[in-house]
């Protein structure tokens, strides 16, 4: 039985977030610069787009670029820029083709100009699709999402319009770039590398953690299909007990 015969179409996660990380290690094992790698990683993102959306998952969420990526040297900004750019260009066919909406979270307007009108038009050409939602974030942090959340909120306090007393864990959700989303229940990360960086922190609260060594360029179906197999092996318990737990609780 192949790894896609064994994942139970039932117990999808409806939506999976991924750190793709490990794109300048893979390049280094390569003798190649940074941005060989990043080039590369294009193909894992294709790869795991279509598995997801062959699936059924609703929402697949790609870490592209962190807030603190700005402080990476400026030519592997330029070029990670570029990159964007093209494969939005390239993949615009194949995104339509597989019924994919294209969405972006972060702080988008202070990508350069060419690259978030690239990205205005390409989500506004997919916005009918509806067979699943691949999101890229770009520019983002979750403590820059909390802060620009919690300046939200209190604008409405000071106004009037919201009372501090009225503040709930719903509204905040309501504040945050994920407020048409349902929270991940599958978070990915490649490389090896054991933490969150900053990523959808709140959203996150329950999620199932799944660390991989397989750096991003050679994270493919197969590895992301094995990563599916041992999130549906495991119970979510949500701070509660086995036993008070339905037999449909899986996710």
């Amino acid at each position: 039985m192949s790894l896609k015969e064994q994942i139970d179409i039932k117990k999808l996660p409806r939506h999976v977030a991924i750190i793709m990380d490990g794109n300048g290690r893979w390049a280094k094992q390569q003798g190649e610069q940074r941005t060989f790698g990043h080039k590369n990683g294009v193909t894992a993102v294709r790869e795991v787009t279509e598995a997801a959306a062959e699936l059924g998952v609703e929402y697949l969420t790609l870490y592209a670029f962190s807030t603190e990526n700005w402080n990476r040297p400026r030519n592997e900004i330029d070029a990670l820029m570029d990159l964007l750019i093209n494969t939005m260009n390239v993949e615009l066919k194949t995104l339509n083709e597989n019924d994919i909406r294209l969405s972006a979270i972060g702080d988008l307007k202070s990508l350069p100009t060419k690259c978030y009108d690239n990205l205005m038009q390409t989500i506004e050409a997919t916005k009918d699709n509806k067979r699943m939602t691949l999101v890229l974030a770009l520019s983002y942090s979750a403590k820059w999402e909390m802060t620009q959340a919690i300046q939200k909120i209190a604008s409405k306090v000071k106004e009037g319009t919201l009372s501090k007393e009225d503040i709930s864990e719903d509204v905040i959700s309501d504040h945050l770039c994920t407020k048409d989303m349902p929270e991940p229940e599958l978070l990915i990360r490649t490389s090896g590398e054991n933490r969150i960086s900053n990523f959808l922190l709140w959203q996150i609260a329950y999620s199932e953690l799944y660390f991989t060594k397989t750096l991003w360029p050679e994270f493919d179906k197969e590895e992301f299909y094995t990563a599916l197999i041992d999130y549906q092996k495991r119970e979510r318990r949500f701070g509660n007990v086995p036993e008070n737990l339905s037999s449909t609780d899986h996710a």
